[in-house]
Protein backbone atom coordinates (compact mmCIF):
# COMPACT_ATOMS: atom_id res chain seq x y z
CA UNK A 1 0.00 0.00 0.00
CA UNK A 2 2.29 2.59 -1.47
CA UNK A 3 -0.14 5.42 -0.72
CA UNK A 4 0.92 5.94 2.96
CA UNK A 5 3.66 4.32 5.27
CA UNK A 6 2.59 2.95 8.70
CA UNK A 7 4.78 6.12 10.00
CA UNK A 8 2.33 8.41 8.61
CA UNK A 9 4.73 11.06 8.40
CA UNK A 10 3.84 14.55 7.50
CA UNK A 11 5.45 14.99 3.82
CA UNK A 12 3.31 11.90 3.06
CA UNK A 13 0.18 13.21 3.97
CA UNK A 14 0.97 16.86 2.42
CA UNK A 15 1.65 14.62 -1.11
CA UNK A 16 -1.15 12.46 -0.75
CA UNK A 17 -4.13 14.98 0.33
CA UNK A 18 -2.74 18.11 -1.17
CA UNK A 19 -1.77 21.22 0.51
CA UNK A 20 -5.49 22.27 0.56
CA UNK A 21 -6.64 19.59 2.84
CA UNK A 22 -3.20 18.77 5.09
CA UNK A 23 -3.54 20.59 7.42
CA UNK A 24 -6.80 19.49 8.67
CA UNK A 25 -6.10 16.37 8.42
CA UNK A 26 -2.74 16.88 10.21
CA UNK A 27 -4.57 17.87 12.99
CA UNK A 28 -7.67 16.08 12.48
CA UNK A 29 -5.47 12.58 12.70
CA UNK A 30 -3.15 13.87 15.05
CA UNK A 31 -0.19 13.74 12.86
CA UNK A 32 1.62 17.40 13.51
CA UNK A 33 4.18 17.57 16.06
CA UNK A 34 4.11 16.27 19.89
CA UNK A 35 2.49 12.79 19.25
CA UNK A 36 6.17 11.52 19.76
CA UNK A 37 6.95 12.37 22.82
CA UNK A 38 10.24 11.43 24.01
CA UNK A 39 10.39 8.60 21.21
CA UNK A 40 11.68 8.35 17.82
CA UNK A 41 8.55 6.13 16.99
CA UNK A 42 5.36 7.60 16.37
CA UNK A 43 2.27 6.85 19.27
CA UNK A 44 -0.73 6.53 15.89
CA UNK A 45 -1.89 3.92 14.40
CA UNK A 46 -2.32 0.54 15.46
CA UNK A 47 -1.18 -0.47 18.84
CA UNK A 48 -2.68 -3.88 19.53
CA UNK A 49 -2.90 -5.43 22.76
CA UNK A 50 -0.34 -8.64 23.08
CA UNK A 51 -1.61 -11.64 24.42
CA UNK A 52 0.42 -14.07 26.59
CA UNK A 53 0.60 -17.49 25.22
CA UNK A 54 1.76 -20.33 27.74
CA UNK A 55 3.42 -23.64 26.97
CA UNK A 56 1.58 -26.99 27.82
CA UNK A 57 2.92 -26.93 31.54
CA UNK A 58 1.99 -23.72 31.90
CA UNK A 59 5.30 -21.68 31.33
CA UNK A 60 5.13 -18.42 29.99
CA UNK A 61 6.26 -19.16 26.55
CA UNK A 62 8.67 -15.92 25.53
CA UNK A 63 9.47 -16.86 22.08
CA UNK A 64 5.98 -16.87 21.18
CA UNK A 65 5.75 -13.56 23.18
CA UNK A 66 8.55 -11.90 20.72
CA UNK A 67 7.02 -13.56 17.64
CA UNK A 68 4.18 -11.46 18.26
CA UNK A 69 6.56 -8.00 17.66
CA UNK A 70 8.08 -9.89 14.91
CA UNK A 71 4.64 -10.53 13.49
CA UNK A 72 4.24 -6.77 13.91
CA UNK A 73 7.57 -5.57 12.89
CA UNK A 74 6.69 -7.55 9.28
CA UNK A 75 3.14 -6.23 8.93
CA UNK A 76 4.10 -2.33 9.33
CA UNK A 77 2.28 -2.37 12.84
CA UNK A 78 3.26 0.89 14.84
CA UNK A 79 3.21 -0.44 18.14
CA UNK A 80 2.54 -3.10 20.94
CA UNK A 81 1.34 -3.20 24.00
CA UNK A 82 1.67 -5.98 27.18
CA UNK A 83 0.58 -7.13 29.54
CA UNK A 84 -3.08 -5.21 29.65
CA UNK A 85 -6.56 -6.55 30.36
CA UNK A 86 -6.54 -8.48 26.92
CA UNK A 87 -3.29 -10.12 27.84
CA UNK A 88 -4.28 -11.63 30.90
CA UNK A 89 -2.16 -9.46 33.34
CA UNK A 90 -3.88 -10.45 36.82
CA UNK A 91 -2.41 -13.64 35.81
CA UNK A 92 1.10 -13.22 35.37
CA UNK A 93 4.01 -13.43 38.24
CA UNK A 94 6.24 -10.28 38.58
CA UNK A 95 9.31 -12.26 36.96
CA UNK A 96 6.63 -13.40 34.26
CA UNK A 97 6.11 -9.69 33.41
CA UNK A 98 10.47 -8.22 33.73
CA UNK A 99 11.00 -11.08 31.66
CA UNK A 100 8.49 -10.66 29.15
CA UNK A 101 8.87 -7.42 29.35
CA UNK A 102 13.12 -7.90 28.38
CA UNK A 103 12.03 -10.68 25.56
CA UNK A 104 9.02 -8.13 23.83
CA UNK A 105 11.68 -5.37 23.60
CA UNK A 106 14.71 -7.32 22.49
CA UNK A 107 12.53 -8.88 19.71
CA UNK A 108 11.64 -5.20 18.29
CA UNK A 109 15.30 -4.36 18.34
CA UNK A 110 15.92 -2.57 15.45
CA UNK A 111 12.02 -2.73 13.90
CA UNK A 112 9.51 0.49 14.13
CA UNK A 113 7.53 -0.76 16.46
CA UNK A 114 7.35 0.91 19.53
CA UNK A 115 7.35 -1.12 22.52
CA UNK A 116 4.81 -0.22 25.43
CA UNK A 117 5.05 -2.22 28.79
CA UNK A 118 2.18 -1.95 31.12
CA UNK A 119 3.40 -1.23 34.74
CA UNK A 120 -0.03 -1.43 36.63
CA UNK A 121 -0.22 -3.49 39.28
CA UNK A 122 -2.69 -5.48 41.98
CA UNK A 123 -3.57 -4.10 45.16
CA UNK A 124 -2.77 -0.62 44.70
CA UNK A 125 0.97 -1.09 45.12
CA UNK A 126 2.89 1.77 43.25
CA UNK A 127 6.11 0.81 44.58
CA UNK A 128 5.27 -2.71 42.45
CA UNK A 129 4.26 -0.20 39.36
CA UNK A 130 7.19 2.40 39.22
CA UNK A 131 9.31 -0.63 40.00
CA UNK A 132 7.85 -1.99 36.40
CA UNK A 133 8.42 1.55 35.00
CA UNK A 134 11.60 1.89 35.76
CA UNK A 135 12.39 -1.43 34.85
CA UNK A 136 11.04 -0.80 31.19
CA UNK A 137 13.15 2.22 30.70
CA UNK A 138 16.33 0.62 31.90
CA UNK A 139 15.38 -2.24 29.33
CA UNK A 140 14.83 -0.12 26.42
CA UNK A 141 10.76 0.09 25.60
CA UNK A 142 9.48 2.78 24.34
CA UNK A 143 6.63 3.56 26.84
CA UNK A 144 4.34 2.39 29.02
CA UNK A 145 1.10 2.18 29.57
CA UNK A 146 -1.12 1.93 32.94
CA UNK A 147 -4.68 1.05 34.50
CA UNK A 148 -5.35 3.16 37.01
CA UNK A 149 -5.48 1.53 40.56
CA UNK A 150 -8.17 -0.30 41.92
CA UNK A 151 -9.41 2.46 44.55
CA UNK A 152 -9.10 6.20 45.02
CA UNK A 153 -10.98 9.25 44.34
CA UNK A 154 -9.74 11.83 41.62
CA UNK A 155 -7.09 13.11 43.46
CA UNK A 156 -5.16 10.08 44.57
CA UNK A 157 -6.04 8.74 40.95
CA UNK A 158 -4.17 11.92 39.56
CA UNK A 159 -1.18 11.62 42.36
CA UNK A 160 -1.13 7.44 40.98
CA UNK A 161 -0.39 8.76 37.69
CA UNK A 162 2.31 11.43 38.67
CA UNK A 163 3.95 9.39 40.67
CA UNK A 164 4.32 6.88 37.42
CA UNK A 165 4.98 9.90 35.25
CA UNK A 166 7.76 10.92 37.09
CA UNK A 167 9.50 7.46 37.21
CA UNK A 168 10.89 7.84 33.81
CA UNK A 169 10.81 9.86 30.66
CA UNK A 170 8.92 7.39 28.87
CA UNK A 171 5.69 8.62 27.17
CA UNK A 172 3.17 7.45 29.63
CA UNK A 173 -0.37 5.59 27.85
CA UNK A 174 -3.21 6.45 30.99
CA UNK A 175 -5.88 4.04 30.28
CA UNK A 176 -9.32 4.81 31.76
CA UNK A 177 -11.68 2.78 33.15
CA UNK A 178 -15.14 2.70 34.88
CA UNK A 179 -15.96 6.54 35.79
CA UNK A 180 -12.85 8.20 35.02
CA UNK A 181 -13.93 11.74 33.38
CA UNK A 182 -12.66 13.36 30.81
CA UNK A 183 -11.52 16.65 33.51
CA UNK A 184 -9.88 14.14 35.01
CA UNK A 185 -7.28 12.95 32.38
CA UNK A 186 -7.12 16.46 30.98
CA UNK A 187 -5.95 17.25 34.16
CA UNK A 188 -3.65 14.29 34.25
CA UNK A 189 -2.68 15.74 30.85
CA UNK A 190 -1.57 19.04 32.01
CA UNK A 191 -0.10 18.37 35.03
CA UNK A 192 2.54 15.23 33.90
CA UNK A 193 4.47 16.32 30.94
CA UNK A 194 5.18 12.51 29.71
CA UNK A 195 1.40 11.55 29.22
CA UNK A 196 1.06 11.25 25.62
CA UNK A 197 -1.64 9.36 25.10
CA UNK A 198 -5.01 8.34 26.61
CA UNK A 199 -6.35 4.75 25.72
CA UNK A 200 -10.06 5.38 26.73
CA UNK A 201 -12.42 3.03 27.76
CA UNK A 202 -14.39 4.68 30.32
CA UNK A 203 -17.90 5.24 29.51
CA UNK A 204 -18.72 5.85 26.04
CA UNK A 205 -15.62 6.96 24.67
CA UNK A 206 -17.19 7.82 21.43
CA UNK A 207 -18.89 10.38 23.36
CA UNK A 208 -16.18 11.49 24.94
CA UNK A 209 -13.18 11.78 21.94
CA UNK A 210 -14.17 15.28 20.65
CA UNK A 211 -14.06 17.03 24.42
CA UNK A 212 -10.78 14.73 25.22
CA UNK A 213 -9.33 16.33 21.69
CA UNK A 214 -10.76 19.74 22.06
CA UNK A 215 -9.90 20.10 25.81
CA UNK A 216 -6.25 19.31 25.38
CA UNK A 217 -5.93 21.20 21.84
CA UNK A 218 -5.52 18.25 19.80
CA UNK A 219 -2.11 17.30 21.38
CA UNK A 220 -3.44 14.33 23.86
CA UNK A 221 -3.60 10.98 21.13
CA UNK A 222 -6.68 9.28 22.08
CA UNK A 223 -6.29 5.61 21.49
CA UNK A 224 -9.82 3.33 20.85
CA UNK A 225 -10.30 -0.04 22.85
CA UNK A 226 -13.27 -2.42 23.60
CA UNK A 227 -11.85 -4.49 20.74
CA UNK A 228 -11.64 -1.52 18.26
CA UNK A 229 -15.53 -3.02 16.99
CA UNK A 230 -16.66 0.58 15.68
CA UNK A 231 -13.16 1.42 13.75
CA UNK A 232 -15.01 3.49 10.92
CA UNK A 233 -16.59 5.76 13.97
CA UNK A 234 -13.82 5.62 15.32
CA UNK A 235 -11.88 7.22 12.41
CA UNK A 236 -14.18 9.39 11.51
CA UNK A 237 -14.54 11.30 15.58
CA UNK A 238 -10.79 11.62 15.58
CA UNK A 239 -9.09 8.59 17.03
CA UNK A 240 -5.43 8.62 16.52
CA UNK A 241 -4.75 5.11 17.73
CA UNK A 242 -6.70 1.40 17.68
CA UNK A 243 -5.52 -1.23 20.22
CA UNK A 244 -7.03 -4.80 18.89
CA UNK A 245 -5.10 -8.14 19.72
CA UNK A 246 -2.20 -9.29 17.55
CA UNK A 247 -3.90 -11.60 14.79
CA UNK A 248 -5.60 -9.42 12.36
CA UNK A 249 -3.39 -5.95 13.12
CA UNK A 250 -1.67 -5.64 10.21
CA UNK A 251 -5.39 -5.45 8.66
CA UNK A 252 -6.44 -3.07 11.02
CA UNK A 253 -3.40 -1.05 10.40
CA UNK A 254 -4.39 -0.74 6.18
CA UNK A 255 -7.69 0.75 7.27
CA UNK A 256 -6.42 3.21 9.32
CA UNK A 257 -3.90 4.33 6.54
CA UNK A 258 -6.71 3.93 3.71
CA UNK A 259 -8.67 6.19 6.05
CA UNK A 260 -6.23 8.69 6.94
CA UNK A 261 -5.12 8.92 2.89
CA UNK A 262 -8.35 10.06 2.25
CA UNK A 263 -9.71 6.48 0.71
CA UNK A 264 -12.68 6.16 2.85
CA UNK A 265 -14.07 3.44 0.85
CA UNK A 266 -11.28 1.60 0.10
CA UNK A 267 -10.76 1.83 4.30
CA UNK A 268 -14.43 0.89 4.55
CA UNK A 269 -13.64 -2.19 2.28
CA UNK A 270 -10.72 -3.17 4.45
CA UNK A 271 -12.57 -2.62 8.11
CA UNK A 272 -15.14 -5.31 5.93
CA UNK A 273 -12.90 -7.98 5.45
CA UNK A 274 -11.50 -8.12 9.26
CA UNK A 275 -15.40 -8.60 10.16
CA UNK A 276 -16.30 -10.65 7.40
CA UNK A 277 -13.54 -13.23 8.88
CA UNK A 278 -14.21 -12.99 12.41
CA UNK A 279 -17.57 -14.23 12.17
CA UNK A 280 -15.83 -17.38 10.59
CA UNK A 281 -16.41 -20.31 13.48
CA UNK A 282 -13.29 -20.36 15.20
CA UNK A 283 -11.21 -17.49 13.52
CA UNK A 284 -10.64 -15.71 16.26
CA UNK A 285 -9.90 -18.24 18.57
CA UNK A 286 -7.25 -19.63 16.01
CA UNK A 287 -6.06 -16.73 13.77
CA UNK A 288 -2.47 -16.79 16.30
CA UNK A 289 -1.70 -20.39 15.13
CA UNK A 290 -2.58 -19.61 11.56
CA UNK A 291 -0.78 -16.71 10.71
CA UNK A 292 2.57 -18.72 12.44
CA UNK A 293 3.00 -16.73 16.01
CA UNK A 294 1.52 -19.26 18.46
CA UNK A 295 2.17 -22.99 18.30
CA UNK A 296 -0.56 -25.33 17.94
CA UNK A 297 0.29 -26.48 21.81
CA UNK A 298 -0.28 -23.07 23.14
CA UNK A 299 -2.72 -22.81 26.04
CA UNK A 300 -3.85 -19.74 27.87
CA UNK A 301 -3.59 -19.30 31.99
CA UNK A 302 -6.71 -18.72 33.52
CA UNK A 303 -7.08 -14.70 35.41
CA UNK A 304 -8.24 -15.11 38.91
CA UNK A 305 -11.70 -15.17 39.11
CA UNK A 306 -12.27 -15.71 35.38
CA UNK A 307 -11.67 -19.03 34.43
CA UNK A 308 -10.45 -20.52 31.77
CA UNK A 309 -9.22 -18.89 28.89
CA UNK A 310 -8.33 -15.38 30.60
CA UNK A 311 -4.53 -15.61 29.67
CA UNK A 312 -5.08 -13.95 26.54
CA UNK A 313 -3.45 -16.19 24.09
CA UNK A 314 -5.24 -18.44 21.29
CA UNK A 315 -4.03 -21.61 20.60
CA UNK A 316 -6.01 -24.71 18.96
CA UNK A 317 -7.92 -25.09 22.14
CA UNK A 318 -11.34 -27.55 21.33
CA UNK A 319 -11.63 -27.02 17.64
CA UNK A 320 -11.86 -29.23 14.82
CA UNK A 321 -9.37 -30.13 12.17
CA UNK A 322 -12.44 -29.34 10.25
CA UNK A 323 -12.64 -25.75 11.98
CA UNK A 324 -8.78 -25.03 11.63
CA UNK A 325 -8.70 -25.93 8.05
CA UNK A 326 -11.44 -23.81 7.41
CA UNK A 327 -9.96 -20.39 9.12
CA UNK A 328 -7.14 -21.09 7.48
CA UNK A 329 -8.24 -21.97 4.06
CA UNK A 330 -10.07 -18.10 4.63
CA UNK A 331 -6.70 -16.63 5.09
CA UNK A 332 -5.80 -17.94 2.19
CA UNK A 333 -8.68 -17.80 -0.11
CA UNK A 334 -9.74 -14.31 0.73
CA UNK A 335 -7.24 -11.90 2.59
CA UNK A 336 -3.64 -13.56 1.51
CA UNK A 337 -3.18 -10.42 -0.83
CA UNK A 338 -3.55 -7.99 2.54
CA UNK A 339 -1.83 -9.64 4.80
CA UNK A 340 1.43 -8.03 5.62
CA UNK A 341 2.38 -10.31 8.75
Amino acid sequence: MGFLTQELDRRTVLKALGSAAAGAALSRFGLAAGFEGTSAKPLRGLFPIASSPFTPDNKLDLDCLGAEVAFCNRGGVPGIIWPQIASGWTALTADERFAGAEQMIAAGKGGKTAIVIGVQTQNDDLAGAVAFAKHAAKSGADAICSLPPEKGDDAALLEYYKAIGSATDLPLFVQTIGDMSVDLVVEMFKSIPTVKVVKDEAGDPLARVTELREKTGGKLAVFAGKGVRQMMDEMRLGFTGFCPTVGMADLFQQAWELYAAGKIHESYDMFGRIQAFSTISGADAYVMVARGIFKETTKSRPMPGVGTGGGGARGGGSLTDADKKNVRDALNAYLKPYLRG
